[in-house]
């Protein structure tokens, strides 16, 4: 049973998750040829306060450096 997990922004709506798994699960059946109840798919959100890239926040991109 393949589980993929998807690490990445906060989705705006429950819709766009039923998109992500959708694709995701088409995907593994294409590659995998298991049936589709066979693949497990986890979204992990990460709000932009929550990773930080080069040292730097992703909330902070774009702000004023402070002192």
């Amino acid at each position: 049973m393949p589980t993929i997990v998807g690490d990445g922004p906060v989705l705006p709506n429950t819709a766009k998750k039923r998109e992500l798994v959708r694709a995701l699960t088409d995907a593994a059946v294409r590659v995998y040829g298991l049936p589709a109840p066979a693949v497990v798919v986890v979204i992990r959100e990460n709000p932009p306060e929550n990773v930080g890239v080069g040292g730097e926040l992703l909330a902070d991109r774009g702000k004023p450096k402070e002192a």
